[in-house]
């Protein structure tokens, strides 16, 4: 059994390495074509050939379940050709038995799949994106006019309770995370506003601060004190302040995650701002969903390859090798298409996000143990 082992993982493992070089080898041609236009000035040929490379950990997580369907059909289907697996079933190879050995396969490729897509495809996906924009001088922006938006609690200075809500707006955040063109307006728990702050920059300072340059501050007065004796407490004060300083949970990370996409960052970020969001009482569907889907997908290995499993009873008359490597092909996009749609349909219907990002991989392994039922009593 260990020599059957090893002779299925190497043949799997070597046509797996071999689909995803090719998947991976026509991305980066796509890729490279489309960045040759940027292509002048500060942004160099050998500048686009190191973004290129940059983004490939992020194809290769996505392509991974694929991959690894599309080498272990190539495989079974080799097996099938050569009358090996026949073999093999008469040497008392049952169907559990190389469920068996292909499940310790995917084990392996799991691993790999979920530490790309956690540490490697996040990080390399993101120094790409900042190394672009330092070369190119450019700025990350948002899809609306009025720029960023961000919300977090305001707090006492003194006794750092909870006493209203803060939304900060920025026009442009640079590449070294400082804000451009800041405003930030203040409330109340009843939602009155209390001050009103426009900034020409913002800087994040390490002690959790933010500092403010070339502030215009407007306070407004406060509802509750309409009956103070004090009278200066119902005045509005303006004052103009060359720097100030703001405390803030809002980092410059959680502000570039507003105008990342979800699916390139990892589950340990989405898990922290989703818990910022929770805690701001907004909305944390589409990262939640995001998140579980980041935590599933490693498993949709162990489906794709389970898939690929009845390829292998399969006699060469019921179809020849390219055949079924346009099977898998097709199965494959399906599973990335249907994983994409739950998401989107998830969120518009408000489903649990659980639910939304592990209902395609179940309809998938349903399908594979339809498959193998239906080859074991055929």
């Amino acid at each position: 059994m260990k020599v059957l082992s090893r002779y299925f993982a190497t043949e799997i493992y070597l046509a797996v390495l071999f689909v995803l070089v090719a998947f991976l080898s026509l991305f980066a041609f796509l890729d490279l074509m489309g960045e040759i236009r940027w292509v002048g000035g500060p942004y160099r040929i050998e500048h686009v050939f190191l973004y290129v490379t940059l983004r490939l950990p992020s194809y290769a997580y996505e392509l991974m379940p694929i991959a690894a369907l599309i080498g272990t059909i190539y495989v079974m289907a080799q097996f099938a050709a050569r009358s090996e697996f026949t073999v093999m079933r008469a040497s008392s190879l049952s169907m559990m038995g190389a469920i068996s050995l292909l499940l310790r396969i995917a084990v392996v490729i799991s691993i790999m799949t979920f530490l790309l897509g956690e540490y490697i495809a996040p990080k390399s996906n993101d120094f790409a994106e900042s190394f672009k924009r330092k070369i190119m001088g450019a700025v990350i922006s948002s899809e609306f006019r009025s720029g960023l938006w961000a919300k977090d609690v305001l707090r006492d200075p003194v006794t750092k309770a909870a006493i209203g809500s803060r939304f900060l707006n920025a026009k442009k955040i640079e590449s070294d995370s400082s804000l451009k063109s800041v405003r930030i307006y203040e409330f109340d728990q009843d939602m009155h506003l209390l001050t009103r702050i426009n900034a020409e920059q913002a800087k994040f300072l390490a002690d959790g601060r933010w500092e403010l340059s070339n502030v215009q501050e407007i306070r407004f007065p406060n509802p509750k004190n309409s009956l103070a004796a004090d009278q200066r407490s119902l005045k509005i004060i303006n004052r103009s302040l060359t720097t100030s300083l703001m405390d803030s949970e809002i980092t410059p990370e959680i502000m570039a995650v507003l105008v990342a996409n979800p699916d390139k960052m990892s589950a340990i970020d989405l898990a922290k701002f989703s818990h910022h969001l929770e805690d701001n009482k907004q909305r944390t569907e589409r990262y939640e969903i995001a998140f579980w889907k980041k935590v599933i997908y490693p498993f949709a290995v162990f489906v794709m390859m389970a898939l690929a499993l009845p390829f292998a009873y399969l006699k060469v008359r019921s179809g020849g090798l390219s055949l079924k490597i346009f099977i898998g092909i097709m199965i494959g996009v399906s599973f990335q298409l249907l994983n994409s749609l739950f998401s989107h349909v998830g969120l518009l219907n408000t489903w649990p996000p659980f639910v939304t990002a592990v209902t395609p991989s179940v309809l998938f392994l349903l399908s594979a143990i339809a498959a193998l039922y239906w080859v074991e009593r055929h």
